[in-house]
């Protein structure tokens, strides 16, 4: 986690980072807690929107998961960077793996790039 966390920081230098502890407002907890680089904002289907991380990492029991915010369609990550990424799972928007030697760091780092260079901070690609 931690080499993965400097990995992220090289790419993004001066990002806010986020430090979730995976519990609600209610303190009940809701994912594994996780951290979270840059900002992006999430817009809800009744039109309201909540400032949160563009990139983000956690642990899990099988492995770690990246998230990748600003990828809106749920195919892209699967179609584009799946079958050079290594022994890895995707779905719309999350990358898991069990460890950093499992999967190809430059096509993680090009998916990390695209979430960036293709997103504004409201959250929509540009």
């Amino acid at each position: 986690m931690l080499e993965l966390h400097h990995f992220i920081l090289e790419i993004m230098p001066a990002c806010k980072l986020w430090f979730l502890d995976g519990k609600n407002s209610e303190h009940k907890t809701v994912s594994n807690p996780n951290i979270g680089y840059g900002s992006h904002h999430i817009k809800y289907a009744n039109g309201t929107t909540k400032a949160f991380y563009q990139i983000g990492q956690s642990a899990n029991t099988t492995g770690i998961s990246v998230y990748l915010m600003g990828i809106q369609d749920k195919n892209y990550l699967a179609q584009t960077y799946g079958k050079e990424l290594g022994k890895a799972s995707l779905s719309g928007y999350c990358i898991k793996f069990k460890t950093l030697k499992d999967i190809n760091m430059n096509i993680l780092e090009a998916a990390i790039r695209y979430d960036i260079e293709n997103q504004n901070d409201t959250g929509e690609l540009v």
